[in-house]
């Protein structure tokens, strides 16, 4: 019976999610960007919860619970309209499980439209994943 459930354990290990999982708050954060810049939407989907909170100007005024799905879906959207969409972090401060981040978000269209756009995104991580994501941009001068 041993062997069965250690056989079934090894199992179960091997269905999970291939990202390597950190509980350092920084280097959670590091590596949803560095999914990010790599356009690498599920991967970067898989920083957070499948339930995690987010409060965006582009979802209103208020939090929204997003899945992972709707993450991919999202940031897809975004990678159809500027194809080299890339954040380039350029301040992180850390406070035990919470990691403010500020970042600079840039795109072109293929049309000739392009933004450049300063970010501040404040991130609570838990158990590893992100499970709030404030995020803070001037939606009238993008």
């Amino acid at each position: 019976m041993r062997s069965f459930t250690l056989a079934l354990t090894a199992v179960l290990l091997s269905c999970s999610p291939t990202r390597e999982k950190h509980s350092d708050p920084a280097e959670v954060v590091s590596g949803m960007f560095e999914a990010f810049n790599k356009h690498q939407w599920e991967d970067m989907a898989n920083h957070y919860t499948d339930s995690a909170s987010f409060l965006d100007p582009a979802f209103g005024k208020t939090y929204v619970v997003q899945s992972r799905a709707d993450i991919v879906k999202k940031y897809s959207g975004f990678q159809q309209a500027f194809p080299d969409i890339h954040d380039e972090i350029t301040d992180m401060y850390v406070s035990g499980n919470t990691v403010t981040v500020e970042f600079i978000s840039t795109g072109n269209a293929g049309d000739g439209t392009s933004f450049t756009l300063p970010i501040v995104s404040i991130l609570t991580i838990d158990n590893g994943l992100i499970v709030k994501d404030a995020t803070y941009y001037d939606v009238e001068n993008p």
